[in-house]
């Protein structure tokens, strides 16, 4: 049978924007046709449930249509089961996961901003994963150590080891490379010396441990108006319109396309549906 091509967002520091880019890129898939499946592994938090739980609560209330994804989460008591036993979650996990990949065209998975036996356990699975991480030196440091001197890239870091030890067991065990991209969020544009920095940085990285990089979301405030709606730019038209449109919309539908292009599986325009 054919299999779902599985998305992992992750990141083990916090705040990185990882549940904004997972939002994003499973409204802009849906626009484009894909049956799209959630899983969010943020046990505690839950921002993807909750996003999806509004936009159907908006939806209705308005009497609007939208594509809506595929659902199961993997408790009622997402918070009780973090604190359990670690077995317990991943065999939830798992048990979802066979359900909805059996289902769905795409699985999207957000993973909590650290390291846990069910976000390893999903690594393992992804086709790609995609790693959001803010313009700052405080991020990089989950991806690669330079030398506080010098500034020159010494090693990876605890996340990169993460993504290095996924991607062993998935060529293990499937013969299949592991697709990984690194999206630059949050570009501060009056900070060009601290860029020019990190930029190198990243790319000497990138070309150490094998990650693709590419341009994120950037801090606007359409993305934070919209999500009470469970609304993305993608959503937005004559029927779907919560906030007042302006230029700034227009801008931020653009950066979402290239965040798919740079994703490889476009999703805007129906272009590209097939996660390589």
């Amino acid at each position: 049978m054919p299999q779902a091509s599985v998305i992992v967002v992750g990141n083990e520091k916090g705040g990185a924007g990882k549940s904004t880019i997972a939002i994003h890129t499973a409204v802009a898939l849906m626009h484009a046709g894909a049956r799209v499946a959630v899983l969010d592994l943020d046990l505690r938090q839950q921002t993807l449930g909750h996003f999806f739980a509004n936009r159907r609560q908006w939806l209705s209330a308005n009497g609007a249509q939208a594509p809506t994804p595929i659902e199961h989460a993997l408790s009622g008591q997402g918070a009780s089961l973090a604190k359990g036993p670690e077995a317990e979650a991943v065999a939830r996990f798992e048990d979802a996961f066979g359900e909805l990949s059996a289902v769905a065209d795409f699985v999207l998975i957000d993973t909590p901003g650290a390291d846990t036996a069910v976000s390893r356990s999903a690594h393992g699975l992804a086709d790609l994963i995609v790693t959001p991480m803010n313009d700052s030196f405080v991020d990089f440091d989950m991806l690669g150590v330079v030398d506080p001197v010098t500034l020159e890239l010494l090693r990876h870091s605890l996340y990169s080891e993460t993504v290095w030890n996924s991607r062993k067991v998935r060529a293990a065990k499937d013969r299949k490379m592991i697709d990984w991209v690194v999206l630059r969020n949050r570009l501060a544009p009056t900070e060009a010396r601290n860029r020019k920095r990190l930029d190198e940085r990243v790319q000497a990285l990138s070309r150490k441990v094998g990650f693709r990089v590419g341009p994120g979301l950037r801090d606007r405030v359409i993305y934070r108006e919209l999500f009470p709606f469970g609304l993305t730019v993608a959503d937005l038209s004559p029927a779907i319109r919560p906030v007042a449109m302006s230029l700034q919309h227009v801008a931020a539908r653009q950066e979402l396309r290239a965040v798919m292009t740079a994703l490889g599986i476009q999703g805007l325009d129906g272009e590209m549906l097939a996660a390589e």
